[in-house]
């Protein structure tokens, strides 16, 4: 049995993952922005699933609610950074208050979890983050590209912690899932006003398609943002875990792979290109 500390545990992949873990016995901690959001998963599996309400924009909530948990459940073994959502729009349609508020969320919130749990886990000599980032932290297409943003930073950060954690018997995976059959899109995301002069622009048409999901009546899967099953990718996740090894990175769903690949070999090509330009430039001997 392990015990599992997940943000945003009320939707989408997590909520997946929370049904799995407490299903096979596992504890997991859970927060979520939204009171009594896990009343029935509370009732059926009593003292194995705790609960607190945490905004990730909040620095010192973090600090407390990470401190408390560590109190209560006395042993930890994994943190799953999930909570986040998306912002939608050209780079120039977005406000400068949306912009801040997506990074504090997806990215400063996200490194503050485990930037609380690292002497936590040091203590212990061993830990597993898990952090969700996306195949966007690979590539961007207009109408995302704050969203990207947010998920480029997760990428080098927890790259670099994934080393920095390693001697001290910390495991990191960086899981990049491609679109998931949630309700992701139609519950979590924003969107940035509109300039007239992106009608008919590629921005606008992704914009007005996660717009159109999200304004639905149905608020949960939909099959236009990808082929993603979310119980499959969780239990993916979980089976990484429970190896306790492999590559940093577990890209989920055909279409992140796929992807993700195109965007590398993209710019492979592009940087051989260059080879001779960035050689030019280094300092006579």
């Amino acid at each position: 049995m392990k015990t599992w500390f997940i943000t945003g545990a009320n939707g989408g992949l997590a909520c997946a993952m929370l049904e799995i873990l407490l299903e096979r016995g596992d504890r997991v901690a859970a927060t979520v922005r939204k009171p009594h959001a896990l009343d029935e998963l509370r009732k059926k599996y009593g003292s194995r699933l705790w609960q607190a309400n945490l905004d990730l924009t909040d620095a010192c909530a973090i600090q407390e609610t990470v401190n408390r948990a560590t109190e209560d459940l006395e042993t930890i073994d994994v943190l799953v950074n999930n909570a986040g959502y998306g912002l939608f729009g050209a780079v120039e349609e977005v406000s400068d208050g949306q912009i801040e508020h997506v990074l504090q969320t997806n990215f400063v919130g996200s490194l503050r979890v485990a930037r609380a749990f690292m002497p936590y886990f040091r203590a212990r000599g061993k830990g597993h983050i898990v952090q969700i980032s996306s195949e966007v932290g690979f590539l961007s297409n207009p109408g995302q590209g704050l969203y990207s943003a947010s998920k480029w930073a997760v990428e080098g950060a927890f790259e670099t912690l994934a080393k920095e954690a390693a001697p001290f018997h910390i495991k990191l995976t960086l899981a990049e899932p491609g679109g998931i059959r949630t309700g992701f899109f139609a519950n979590h995301g924003v969107f940035g006003q509109e300039i007239d002069a992106y009608d008919g622009q590629p921005a606008r048409n992704f914009k007005r398609l996660y717009r159109n999901i999200h304004d639905s009546e149905n608020k949960g899967p939909d099959e236009r943002v990808g082929n993603g099953d979310p119980r499959k990718m969780a239990k993916a996740i979980i089976q990484r875990v429970d190896e306790g090894n492999g590559p940093l990175r577990l890209p989920l769903g055909s279409d992140a792979y796929e992807d993700i690949k195109a965007a590398l070999t993209s710019r492979l090509v592009e940087l051989e290109a260059q080879k001779e330009v960035a050689y030019s430039t280094d300092a006579d001997r």
